[in-house]
């Protein structure tokens, strides 16, 4: 399997793994986006709950210049250390919601 089939096939199966993870009484609905042209993948929340209307971003990841881009990560956990454990080198993983300055004292790529 080549390198962005396989980034990708990561990326989706962390993005279901998160989509599955709703219970049958919360009212938020857990919606996967997957665009394999664009290299765009999107964990969406949308519905209501008693504050009001619900529509914000779980997390966002992209494939860009063959590295996994993690553009948002609101997981408790964190994206990044899922996808390493998906076989991911860290070197191939840049922490897009960092400054680029901020990114030279991780232990991912810069970009």
């Amino acid at each position: 399997m080549d390198k962005l089939t396989n980034y990708r096939d990561a990326i989706k199966t962390v993005i279901h793994r998160h989509s599955e993870l709703q219970t049958a009484n919360n009212p938020i609905e857990t919606v996967p986006i997957c665009d394999t042209e664009g290299d765009n993948y999107l964990l969406m929340a949308i519905g209501w709950n008693p504050s009001g209307r619900v529509h914000s971003i779980s997390f966002h990841l992209r494939i860009r210049n063959e590295k996994i881009w993690i553009e948002w990560d609101g997981s408790e956990e964190g994206i990044a250390l899922e996808l390493v454990g998906l076989g991911i080198p860290k070197e191939d993983i840049v922490l897009g919601f960092y400054r680029p300055e901020r990114r030279e004292i991780t232990e991912f790529a810069i970009a």
